[in-house]
């Protein structure tokens, strides 16, 4: 009899060591949090307070100053485009206007109807000296903007000086 009851013994702890392995791979494939530290709910202030100190240092012209702010927000909102437009303006700027395009670029893939991305995107091909880029960009802006928009004026005259620009060879 003694015998018999080392077998339930020994077959009852290999059973609970199976028990247990299959339960820990179970929890291992669960999804974990987001990469990053958290939800993005537990960075909302973070990001809502950087984006708008970003805004404030780029209607200042301090557009490093609105750089480090707009990092700080893409960090923790990586698929927000109004940031990845603001960076872009921080960017240009700093005559930065190739890492500007590709935030633009950023923005309007994140949303296509982001209508300052448009615009940013006009200014950076056109210091780019990409004539044809910016004149499609300040169309799609001029022809999305609402007539009260403070920059539709600026769009039409840019529209209008780039008509007679060739492309550069």
């Amino acid at each position: 009899m003694s015998a018999s009851r080392r077998d339930v013994r020994m077959l009852g702890v290999l059973l609970t060591a199976s028990l247990v392995a299959i339960g820990g791979a179970g929890i291992a494939l669960l999804p974990g949090p987001p990469a990053g530290g958290g939800t993005p709910a537990a960075h909302a202030d973070d990001v809502d307070i950087a984006f708008r100190q970003g805004v404030a240092m780029l209607q200042a012209r301090e557009h490093g100053h609105a750089l480090t702010a707009f990092h700080r927000v893409l960090k923790f909102a990586p698929d927000m485009p109004e940031a990845h437009a603001n960076m872009g303006f921080a960017l240009a700027g700093l005559g930065r206007h190739r890492e500007a395009r590709a935030y633009f670029e950023g923005a309007l893939d994140l949303r296509p109807a982001q209508l300052n991305a448009y615009y940013g995107l006009a200014v950076a091909a056109e210091a780019m000296g990409d004539f044809e880029t910016a004149r499609g960009a300040m169309r799609t802006y001029a022809h999305l903007a609402p007539a009260a928009d403070p920059f539709r004026r600026r769009a039409e005259a840019a529209l209008w000086e780039w008509s007679e620009r060739k492309p550069s060879p």
